[in-house]
């Protein structure tokens, strides 16, 4: 069908029949409304027109006219439709054009497929095929290049400045001309694809199809069945070391049996058996040496694999290379000479190159996986390149080199690692503004101190202080009035790359990272906008390290934490007596000693792979060695509940964090994500500390609900002191699923659309949010459902996110009513104020 635009090319027959056409519309005007569209059909139909040929689209066009534009059945409005069609017509982009050019408004792809092959495959290859077609066509709306309209609106400008120069490069866009030139290139891309992913003996051919100045590509595909790996074969073609080399290398391949022949995995496959010789130490080896053979005339669309090396290939490429000497020069960016006569170290068979004296000898042997007489390979150049850029921030630059040992038959290698220190010394001040759920907005400045190498073994100080403000500015208050909060905090963490544990080692091939032990205390003091004063004293000892490429660990052996309250109000002293929660969780001074153990799982996606997956898991254990100290130290018959004076809690928590994404296609993915957090208080403890529980809601969790607004189980906000001053609405039991499809727009537009479920459950206590805030077996009628789309703005360094979220289920109405989404209303301002909720962030949700 011919679109509005289309008519602008004929609109000078159109012109000569347009005083015959006024006539016929006044007539129609004096007809009912109900049978103005029939009566204009049927008059457009009776026009005479003089020219046979243009006899359809000139009637096709006078009834488009009528539908698309009807006010120009009132006199009122008639001129300005008028005069909208006579704009656009008037300024056809085709009549710009050079001459003898066309403009390329696109491509179609026909597939013609055997019957063997099923709808899907066919409409993936398609898919595939359209991805590869070049050019892009201009950027339309309804078919109309609205940005070439743009690009010739005010003429050429005259030179690079001026209003006609900024319009064109702000607004418009040049055309993209049409080429067989280019149509031909394209079908050579399509064949090549073709055979590059199995589909051998099939096809493509294309072909340019121009009318009125406008043209588009027609690509037709034959498509035969898909050939299949039938069998892979490694040849050696010698026993030598290299030989065997070669062959165990076909351990793990990429390649199995049965599954599709495709080009880019084959070469995959290629990459990976050079990095399998080059960790046995085939230094100079180069994938290009590989040659593979593929044999398709095995017949039932089989074809078989034969991976060889070239004859032609080096006796130096398969030699087997070991490691002479190691040089390390710690300066540089001052000094490069590495001199012999200038060594200042010569430390486990490292010459080490320091001039100042600035590093310790030994974290360069710890860093360095290398060593004297040792097999080359390539997983301890990298491990060793990753442990130096990771030590505590200490370099700016690491360069590696290799250099062959000059005599004929030489086997060795001798390694140069060039290291740029950083300045050891920074001082680090931020200052934010902060708006929260619960109506307070605030303000914080933090000034840190940075000292790299303090003790000239890589180690990392950081000392921060921190002042921050707190107001409330709104929302429902207690009795008592609105509580502000100041807050004023200093914290000193040093982290060390090594264990300070005796008798252990870290293997120096696999751990891509030198282990840390970190070293934490913080003091912090908190006024309540003169309830109380909260007093914090914390410290920890922690380890943390990687196991490989896809596993860490993290291990905190000792935590304590000592809090403690004074100066009560009066006013607070009695809003006391309504809630008989603020004893155990502010009253009452206690000590949280505990020890936690953090598991992480990220395995690399494989060449080819839709699926990603990853895990963190964790579990805390509190107030056991509290329990013992407090039995050492009671006296018999006593109560065994305080330490020091102090109570302590005792409770354990486990967490676990599973994402699964898949890929749809090259710009689309299924985000998924499951949170399960279980925490179990146990012996003095009716529920864990409030800093230990979970809260569901806001911007990286249910994104529907505003943070900390859900549950605990189907508990509603009563707006009481306890939510002001503790949090309100946590629990010891969290479940919480994420869902996105995520789309690419473009290269920095994204988009999505998501669904978030959970909510927050006590594990005994009933006191504080009564029955139905406790978990049991019918958890799941009490969870919140939200949904919602989103826009992302990804610019790499940083990513701006915005999320508008509507709840499709509230577990705080009675159950019968939870479901509201059948209550969608977007032209009802009171819903959008309750309903509508935009979260803005920087990154993605998970």
């Amino acid at each position: 069908m011919i679109g509005i635009l289309d008519f602008g090319f004929r609109i000078s027959a159109f012109g000569r029949r347009l005083s015959d056409f006024g006539h016929r519309i006044s007539d129609v005007r004096k007809l009912k409304a109900d049978d103005r569209k029939l009566m204009t059909e049927v008059r457009c139909q009776k026009a005479e027109i003089p020219n046979p040929k243009a006899n359809n689209i000139i009637l096709l066009m006078k009834i488009k006219f009528l539908r698309y534009f009807p006010s120009i059945l009132y006199p009122t409005k008639s001129v300005f439709s008028l005069l909208f069609l006579l704009v656009l017509w008037g300024c056809s982009v085709t009549k710009k054009l050079p001459a003898g050019e066309s403009l390329y408004v696109g491509a179609k792809v026909n597939i013609q497929k055997d019957s063997v092959i099923s709808k899907k495959e066919s409409a993936l290859v398609k898919t595939q095929i359209e991805a590869l077609i070049k050019p892009k066509p201009n950027s339309a709306i309804l078919g109309f290049p609205y940005k070439v309209w743009f690009y010739y609106l005010f003429g050429e400008p005259k030179g690079d400045k001026g209003f006609k120069a900024f319009f064109r490069k702000r607004f418009g866009e040049p055309p993209v001309l049409a080429s067989k030139g280019i149509v031909q290139a394209n079908a050579k891309q399509i064949n090549l694809f073709l055979n590059n992913n199995g589909f051998f003996r099939s096809g493509a051919s294309g072909s340019l199809v121009e009318k009125d100045r406008k043209a588009t590509a027609n690509y037709r595909v034959l498509l035969h069945q898909r050939y299949l790996i039938d069998s892979i074969q490694f040849n050696p073609q010698d026993t030598s070391a290299f030989g065997k080399a070669f062959l165990a290398a076909q351990n793990n391949s990429l390649l199995k049996q049965g599954t599709p022949y495709q080009f880019d995995l084959i070469n995959a496959e290629r990459e990976r058996i050079d990095n399998q010789l080059k960790r046995r130490g085939f230094y100079y080896f180069r994938p290009d040496f590989i040659i593979i053979k593929a044999d398709s005339s095995v017949g039932k669309h089989k074809v078989n694999l034969s991976f060889e090396v070239k004859p032609t290939t080096s006796q130096v490429a398969k030699k087997l290379y070991r490691i002479r000497d190691i040089h390390v020069i710690s300066d540089y960016g001052e000094k490069s000479s590495t001199d012999s006569s200038e060594v200042e170290f010569n430390y486990r068979g490292l010459k080490i190159f320091d001039r100042t004296h600035s590093f310790r000898p030994k974290i360069f042997s710890d860093a360095i996986g290398f060593r004297r007489g040792g097999r080359y390979s390539s997983m301890t150049q990298d491990v060793s390149l990753s442990r130096l850029i990771n030590l505590n921030g200490n370099f700016k630059f690491v360069k590696n080199t290799f250099e062959l040992v000059p005599r004929s038959d030489s086997a060795l290698l001798d390694v140069y690692y060039h290291l740029t220190p950083l300045k050891a010394k920074s001082l680090v001040a931020d200052l934010n503004a902060t708006t929260k759920s619960n109506n307070y907005t605030g303000s914080n400045i933090s000034i840190s101190w940075l000292n790299k190498n303090t003790f000239k073994g890589a180690e990392l100080l950081k000392v921060t202080a921190n002042a921050g403000l707190e107001f409330q500015v709104g929302g429902i208050s207690s009795s008592i009035g609105a509580v502000n909060t100041t807050r004023f905090s200093i914290e000193s963490n040093l982290s060390l790359p090594r264990f300070t544990i005796p008798f252990v080692s870290i293997n120096p091939t696999r751990n891509q990272s030198l282990p840390k032990t970190n070293f934490n205390i913080g003091y912090e003091i908190m006024k309540r906008g003169g309830l109380y004063d909260l007093t914090s004293l914390r410290s920890s000892l922690s380890y943390a390290w990687k196991q490989n490429a896809a596993i860490e660990h993290s291990f905190t052996p000792l935590l304590v934490n000592l809090v403690k309250a004074s100066n009560f109000s009066e006013d607070f002293a009695l809003e006391y007596f309504r809630n008989p929660i603020l004893y155990e969780e502010i009253l009452d001074n206690k000590i949280i000693m505990s020890s936690a153990y953090t598991f992480s799982y990220m395995p690399p996606a494989k060449p080819s792979s839709r699926h990603t997956f990853s895990f963190t898991g964790g579990v805390e254990l509190a107030g056991n060695l509290a329990k013992l100290l407090s039995n050492l130290m009671s006296e018999e018959g006593s109560s065994n509940t305080t330490v020091f004076g102090v109570t302590y809690p005792q409770y354990a928590r486990f967490d676990a964090d599973f994402r699964y994404a898949y890929r749809i296609s090259q710009n689309v993915r299924l985000a998924n994500r499951l949170l399960i957090g279980y925490g179990l208080p146990y012996g003095n403890s009716l529920f864990l500390p409030t800093v230990k529980q979970y809260v569901a809601g806001g911007n990286n969790s249910i994104r529907a609900f505003a943070a900390r607004t859900i549950g605990p189980g189907s508990y509603q906000s009563t707006g009481s002191l306890l939510e002001q001053t503790i949090g309100g609405q946590s629990g010891d039991v969290k479940l919480e699923l994420n869902t996105e499809l995520r789309a690419k727009f473009n290269q920095y537009i994204h988009g999505a659309v998501f669904i978030d479920a959970g909510n927050v459950w006590m594990q005994h206590d009933v006191d504080v949010y009564g029955e139905d805030a406790v978990f049991r077996k019918d958890f799941y009628k009490q969870l919140a459902v939200g949904t919602g789309i989103g826009l992302r703005f990804d610019f790499s360094y940083l990513v701006m996110r915005f999320d508008l979220a509507t709840p499709v289920r509230k577990p705080y109405l009675p159950e019968n009513e939870r479901w509201v989404l059948k209550d969608f209303n977007l032209g009802d301002a009171e819903w959008r104020r309750e309903n509508l909720v935009l979260n803005i962030a920087v990154g993605y949700p998970f």
